[in-house]
């Protein structure tokens, strides 16, 4: 039976890479995503269960009722995302160790679901100041926008505390060795 990582950041802080990391250098960990489920319709060449499962509006409605998802959001009017329960457990009953990619709140609502079976892990840039020349740095992004993601990283940043451990990124060698370090003792215990 597998075990559960949640993975939470502000945008900015290094998590996908750290997150790539693990998965790509450290097959033994046997770590897999969690497959989530959205409202919205496939892009390009992706497929139902693959990248997705892909529901209408109303299905994502019908399951949130039936109490089938670990989280779930409307991120806009009538577009969801959420873990189904079947689906993780399907993942942990095949060995799998399975990684969640969540917002603070989701990975708050998985921890309190799984307990002692799941890490949560909060990766954390060293500053809001050093975030900001991150993300400016990025070029992806106007002024605004940056304000934007700066004004929800200090919110996100409150919930910290909630998570099992804090992981400050100031180095990205030092956090993905610090992450291969916590993953081995949470996976060992």
């Amino acid at each position: 039976m597998g075990k559960l990582l949640i993975v939470s950041a502000p945008s900015g802080s290094g998590k996908s890479t750290i997150v790539q990391y693990l998965m790509k250098e450290h097959p033994e960990f046997k770590l897999a995503f969690s497959i989530s489920a959205t409202s919205r319709p496939p892009r390009g060449k992706e497929k139902h269960g693959v990248e997705y499962f892909f529901l209408s509006p109303e299905e994502f409605r019908q399951r949130i009722q039936n109490n089938e998802f670990l989280e779930y959001e409307e991120v806009y009017p009538n577009r969801f995302y959420g873990t189904l329960k079947e689906q993780v457990e399907k993942q942990l009953e095949a060995g799998q160790n399975v990684v969640f990619d969540v917002d603070v709140k989701g990975g708050c609502n998985i921890k309190k679901y799984y307990g002692d079976r799941a890490l949560s892990l909060f990766i954390q840039p060293p500053s809001i100041e050093e975030l900001r020349n991150r993300l400016e740095g990025r070029n992806t992004d106007s002024a605004d926008q940056i304000k934007i993601r700066l004004d929800k990283a200090e919110y996100e940043m409150s919930f910290a505390p909630q998570f099992d451990r804090i992981l400050i990124n100031d180095d990205l060698e030092k956090a993905k060795q610090e992450a291969v370090g916590i993953l081995t003792e949470f996976l060992n215990s």
